[in-house]
């Protein structure tokens, strides 16, 4: 199978890598699905009981700064290793994710090859002018305070820069998106459990548009049938070997 799945990379011109979380499990990042994930410690908060809630935000913002530490000292892996070399080689024009760690951006894929999304859990953003906000610079007066911040150029509630349950996808992210599948020859989804939409609807249009279609995550997935390769394994020591990393 790693052959079949090195074969189909050399041949391919115009390679789209689709990730999920389970290629940041392996950095020490939880998944939310799984149980024992975020979901199942923690109730959602839902986009407009964020915004109209102010007691709603202070919950979020409790969360997040009590949990920063784990993704502020994740570091990327074997398989974002593999991504990045793929990219520097050429062979991948572009890295949807729908992970928000930034792990892509850490292990050396240019920012401008990587579409999130879900969005990013390194920052915020204002909901009403979209100014972006360092959580270095909100989280002490989070802290001593207890209030949630706003924003200091309109005063608009200030938020993760992640999409939340409810909350809409990112227009620009999500055309990017559709654009990167439909002029690829192959999409190669990986770590990703292939069931969150409208994300998981990329690695479809890729395939139906005529590109191979692979997938590689530990555990079987709904679009399996659709797929032109299936490996369930460990992703990192996988892509490692299939691209010459360490």
């Amino acid at each position: 199978m790693l052959d079949d799945l090195k074969r189909l990379i050399d041949r391919s011109k115009r390679t789209v890598v689709f990730t999920g979380a389970g290629i940041s499990t392996e950095s020490g990042i939880p998944d939310f699905r799984s149980p024992g994930g975020i979901w199942s410690k923690n109730r959602v908060i839902y986009f407009d009981e964020f915004v109209r809630s102010r007691d709603a935000r202070v919950e979020a913002w409790t969360r997040l700064f009590a949990g920063r530490g784990m993704l502020k000292n994740a570091q990327p892996n074997a398989g974002h290793r593999a991504v990045t070399k793929l990219v520097e080689l050429g062979k991948v024009t572009h890295v949807i994710t729908q992970n928000i760690d930034g792990l892509h951006q850490a292990a050396g894929v240019p920012a401008s090859s990587v579409i999130e999304v879900h969005g990013n859990s390194t920052y915020a953003k204002c909901l009403a002018c979209g100014r972006r906000h360092e959580f270095e610079d909100i989280e002490p007066a989070f802290k001593q305070t207890g209030e949630p911040p706003s924003c200091i150029e309109c005063g608009g509630v200030v938020k993760s820069a992640t999409i939340s349950f409810g909350q809409a996808m990112p227009e620009e992210e999500m055309e990017r998106a559709a654009e990167a599948v439909l002029a690829c020859d192959l999409c190669l989804a990986i770590g990703s459990s292939l069931v969150v939409y409208p994300a998981a609807g990329l690695p479809i249009a890729a395939k139906r548009n005529g590109a191979k279609f692979v997938i590689l995550t530990r555990d079987p997935t709904e679009l399996d049938h659709l797929a032109d390769l299936v490996i369930n394994a460990e992703i990192g020591p996988t892509l490692a070997k299939v691209v010459g990393v360490n």
